[in-house]
């Protein structure tokens, strides 16, 4: 039995009181306005977003759980403890009841908080939220010694997986540099200076219905399709059936760079880039995505990828041993920053299902008999 255990039998195994938040804690929102957001201001500025920006003056001076009134509804959650200000559509709960420990109600929100809007919801998509929404969020109440227990625990986690991820950035970083170098210092020496088009072959994808795709792979449906995000889901039929390179050519998706093998289906939303020469793809891979397409992109209201424009932009062209050889190497340094079954990814992984294990199974609580 774990000391949580050993204390919920000890001084609440009948259960624990269930209240309202309207009950337990202030629930409203700043009066600040993104436009009073200063670089390196003195005080945090917490507007609807995970980011947080600074400003020079403060609106509040307490303990309090921050929430968006709109945009990441449930799916957003701030722990302050200090001076701050807030936006207009942000909004504060500032507990008044001594019963409740605030770091616990951080952690209780971030698990339940969601579901409940959902199902008060009209449709599965919640945009905004108002007062009463969260008023009537009802919230348990056991022992502040269980409460206190729970955070220690949940802490824990929160630290190994902050220090994990921290880990993990310098890792991505030391391999976006190293291949910065290897694909561009290091090859001039042997490379020479080429339009891509003398290199791939480069067309846009097909156009497919949206209907058409299935989100998961069926006997009449076996084949992946991708479009310049990546994989997309399966369809019926292919139009490519080798080693391709996808290069996102519309809006946001601009110069996004993906790679797949075999029969696969690829939309109008990707330039499909195969070999016209000598080419590694593994090496066509890194090499694009170094790159940065995106930069070429037009610039208007809806920012496309031009065919034609990509075709025209010069890369260094290098021996197909030694593509062979940098395509290698970056492909073991891109695996052990990006593949969540091995080293580092798969570890963070599996502690984040562990912590939201014991986050679910410890903020559970039987409600105690009216």
């Amino acid at each position: 039995m774990s000391r949580i255990d050993e204390l919920i039998q000890a001084l609440c195994p009948e259960g624990v009181e269930y209240a309202k938040i309207g009950v337990l804690a202030q629930v409203g929102t700043g009066s600040s306005d993104r436009k009073d957001a200063i670089y390196g201001g003195n005080y945090p500025f917490y507007v609807r977003s995970k980011d947080v920006m600074r400003i020079d003056s403060y609106e509040f001076d307490e303990e309090a759980l921050i929430i968006p009134g709109e945009g990441g509804i449930g799916e957003i959650f701030h722990y302050v403890n200090g001076k701050y200000a807030l936006h207009q559509r942000a909004y504060r709960i500032h507990f008044t009841d001594p019963r409740v420990h605030p770091r616990f109600a951080y952690f209780y929100f971030l698990t339940y908080f969601k579901r409940f809007i959902v199902q008060k919801a009209v449709s599965a998509t919640v945009t905004s939220i108002r007062k009463p929404m969260i008023t009537d969020f009802p919230f348990p109440v056991p022992p502040l010694e269980v409460q206190r227990e729970i955070v220690r625990v949940l802490d824990k986690f929160t630290q190994l997986e902050a220090e994990l991820e921290a880990e993990l950035e310098a890792r991505r970083v030391q391999y976006e540099h190293y291949r910065r170098e290897l694909l561009s210092g290091g090859e001039a020496a042997s490379g020479r200076i080429i339009p891509l088009g003398e290199i791939f072959e480069m067309r846009a994808g097909t156009h497919i219905k949206a209907a058409e795709i299935s989100d998961e792979p069926t006997e009449e449906k076996p084949y992946p399709c991708y479009g310049g995000n990546g994989l997309r889901g399966y369809v019926s039929s292919y139009n490519y059936d080798e080693s391709v390179i996808f290069v996102g050519r519309q809006g946001a998706l601009c110069g996004n760079v993906h790679r797949a093998e075999g029969k696969i289906y690829a939309t109008e939303h990707a330039v499909v880039v195969t070999p016209k020469v000598a080419v590694d793809m593994s090496w066509a891979f890194h090499k694009l995505t170094e790159m940065d397409l995106n930069q070429y992109k037009t610039k208007s209201a809806q920012p496309g990828l031009a065919v034609g424009r990509v075709k025209q932009v010069e890369a260094q062209y290098v021996p197909i041993v030694d593509q062979r050889r940098h395509g290698e190497v970056l492909d073991k340094l891109d695996t052990l920053v990006s593949d969540i079954s091995i080293g580092l990814p798969g570890e963070l992984v599996a502690r984040r299902k562990q912590y939201e294990y014991y986050r679910d199974r410890l903020l559970t609580f039987k409600e105690l008999p009216a």
